[in-house]
Parts: C-alpha cells; sequence; structure tokens
C-alpha cells in the first residue's frame, strides 16, 4: 500500500531520535499507524461477521474474536512499549501479525467449509474492496454492505487482512532496521553512561 513504510509520526520521530540526547526512545502514537487504524477496522467488522454468522456459543466465535482484538492490542502494547525496549517492540507486532495470520485461515476455513466461492486475488470483487482502504474517511460503513451475506462479508474480511497484514510486514521490517541501526534501551544506556563519565 502506498506509503506504506511512512507508518506514523511516532515512527519519524524515533528515526530523528536515534542519535538525540534522549535516553528514551520514541513511542506512542500508535493511533497514527496505517496498521492499528486497519486492525482496527477489522477488529470492529470482525465482531459484525462472527455476531451475524458464527454460533455464539461455538469455540470457533470465541476464537476468532480474540485472534481480532489481539492483532490489534498487540500493535498498540508494542508501540508504546518501545520508548523502553525495541525488542519488545518487535516481538508485539510479531504477536500481532501472526494474531492476525490465524484470523485469515478462520475466514479461510468458513468459506471453505460452507462450499462458498473464495475470490481469486485479481478479480474485480477483490480489487473493490482493496480500493475502499485509500478512501479518506474509510470507516465501518464503507465496507457494511458486504456483511449482508457470509461470502462476500468472508471475502471482505480476507481482503481487509491481507492488507492489514501487509502494513505489518513493512512495519516489521523498519523496525528491525530501527533496532540494528540504533540498538535497544540497554545499549543506548550504557553510552550514556559513558558520556556522563566522560564528562
Amino acid at each position: 500500500m502506498e506509503n506504506a513504510t511512512n507508518m506514523s509520526d511516532r515512527t519519524n520521530k524515533a528515526d530523528s531520535s536515534g542519535n538525540g540526547d534522549s535516553l528514551f526512545f520514541a513511542h506512542g502514537g500508535y493511533r497514527d499507524l496505517k496498521s492499528f487504524q486497519m486492525a482496527t477496522l477489522v477488529v470492529d467488522l470482525n465482531v459484525e461477521f462472527c455476531e451475524r454468522y458464527i454460533d455464539k456459543r461455538s469455540r470457533t466465535h470465541d476464537q476468532m474474536t480474540q485472534a481480532g482484538r489481539s492483532g490489534r492490542q498487540n500493535i498498540a502494547e508494542g508501540s508504546q512499549a518501545a520508548g523502553t525496549s525495541k525488542k519488545t517492540e518487535l516481538k508485539l507486532t510479531s504477536v500481532a501479525r501472526a494474531s492476525l495470520e490465524e484470523l485469515l485461515l478462520d475466514y479461510e476455513d468458513y468459506l471453505r467449509q460452507h462450499r462458498l466461492r473464495i475470490w481469486m486475488k485479481e478479480s474485480q470483487e477483490a480489487k473493490a474492496v482493496r480500493n475502499l482502504a485509500y478512501g479518506k474517511d474509510k470507516s465501518c460503513l464503507s465496507y457494511s454492505s458486504y456483511l449482508e451475506n457470509p461470502e462476500q462479508g468472508a471475502n471482505m474480511m480476507i481482503c481487509l487482512i491481507h492488507q492489514t497484514n501487509y502494513l505489518l510486514d513493512m512495519q516489521l521490517k523498519k523496525l528491525s532496521e530501527e533496532f540494528l541501526a540504533q540498538g535497544g534501551f540497554t545499549e543506548r544506556l550504557y553510552n550514556k553512561r559513558q558520556e556522563y563519565r566522560r564528562t
């Protein structure tokens, strides 16, 4: 997706603070992350799909709901933890990515087990859903019409999760590069102590 690596003000601040005087890394600002914004759509639309089409008494209902929530929450927790642990940020962002992959498989399973059609990546239906992500005022309402039937709803969720996972892959790549370039909090603390002793 466009500007995937320019993920947030937080990321930009982390880049600039890497050689600054601050002991702590820039952190928080997760609400500006495109991955968090997309994951929020996934959470809300996933809950609505499950309420409509998955038996509330089933384990699948709980698992799908929790997988969606885990994806979003771990993005936020990782961003907040970045101030003192880039390693934790990487770990929690990876957990978010894994949770959404689990949810993706649940939707693929749903379509297969109910003998419903799975959209091809380059189908017009899939392209139409993907294009919604570029709208300036996108919200759950932008996607809600797809939830009128389970086949469209599940395929829409698959497209949305793929886009969110792509953003998380780009985010993880950038975080890894930052970690290699800037080191971790312990390394920064050691360097600050050395600077202090030399003054």
